[in-house]
């Protein structure tokens, strides 16, 4: 099953907090640079993650973003569900059709399984902490130049 786009940007952007969170803000636009992602469409999403307590924002100079909670309390189907609350296909009692039973027990272990996985233990992967580095990189050769 693939994740759709507003889940995957939902969470691209809560692990840039993450990663940032002890350091700075990040303001949207530097997000939508980073991570390639329009910035009207990731200004939608920080509404609808503001709205629903997982991020705060600091205006003025300095201001940007900032986690609303811990990134060991926010799960990854935390955050998909907040942008996109109809990913969550319950089972309608009266439809008995074995495939839609099947793919919306499917989707719900799916979503059991995305809850135990924390944006904390996302940005403690050894892979995400290179790409991090990476980044940091040529964030610092940029800024230097």
């Amino acid at each position: 099953m693939k994740i759709p786009t507003k889940g995957r940007y939902a969470v691209s952007a809560m692990m840039d907090l993450a990663i940032h969170d002890k350091i700075r803000p990040l303001t949207i636009a530097e997000i939508a640079e980073k991570q390639n992602i329009s910035l009207s469409y990731l200004e939608q999403l920080f509404a609808v993650l503001r709205k629903n307590g997982l991020v705060r924002g600091t205006r003025g100079p300095g201001g940007g973003y900032r986690l609303a909670q811990l990134p060991d309390s926010i799960s990854i189907a935390q955050i998909i569900r907040s942008v996109d609350a109809s990913l969550i296909d319950q089972p309608d009692a009266g439809n008995d059709y074995l495939p839609y039973v099947l793919w919306a027990e499917l989707s719900q272990k799916m979503y059991q399984f995305l809850d135990g996985i924390t944006l904390a233990a996302c940005i403690e992967s050894a892979e995400v902490r290179q790409q991090v580095e990476k980044q940091t990189q040529t964030e610092n050769a940029a800024a230097a130049a």
